[in-house]
């Protein structure tokens, strides 16, 4: 498959078989995340892996949209390691940097066979108390992740889009 064919293939996945993710898979997920590219190379993004029951289970207790996942990647960043825009007081690249990671991890699951969902739908303060991470993170976005169910499908707005006129200009 090309990667045209791959990104327009792709689609949001919210039901998911109760199979695991293999370790192998999940490690190339992660390296796809490692190898993105961030704003002067500082890879603020930190990346966690909520496999056991109980990490899923208080994921699911805060937020509706883990859909039952076998494995859910929390996306954060560091807002002290991201880059700091001089010509753009209080600008840091954190969110965008996690922001393209977190494609990345989407593009290779799916390379993979393994499904994803882009979830932002989450209080980043209550992520970080229930799961105990470091209080210097901000959670960009919550990653289910898993073998797509047999009736797996797009939802009806996937296919919608903008008309190239109102999304790109020419200067």
């Amino acid at each position: 498959m090309t990667f045209s064919e791959l990104i327009k293939e792709r689609f949001s996945v919210r039901s998911y078989q109760d199979r695991p993710v293999e370790p192998e898979k999940i490690s190339a997920i992660l390296e796809a995340a490692r190898v993105a590219p961030t704003a002067h190379n500082n890879q603020p993004q930190r990346i966690y892996i909520a496999q056991s029951r109980e990490a899923r289970e208080k994921l699911a207790a805060i937020c509706k949209c883990t859909f039952s996942a076998p494995v859910i990647f929390v996306v954060c960043y560091d807002s002290e390691a991201a880059w700091h825009n001089r010509l753009m007081p209080g600008y840091q690249s954190g969110e965008t940097d996690a922001a393209i990671s977190c494609t990345h991890m989407m593009l290779q699951a799916w390379d993979l066979g393994i499904a994803s969902c882009w979830v932002g739908m989450f209080n980043s303060d209550q992520v970080i108390e229930a799961l105990g991470l470091p209080k210097n993170l901000t959670v960009s976005a919550l990653l289910p992740a898993g073998y797509a169910a047999e009736d797996a499908a797009p939802i009806p707005m996937h296919e919608a889009s903008r008309d190239s006129s109102e999304l790109f200009f020419t200067l």
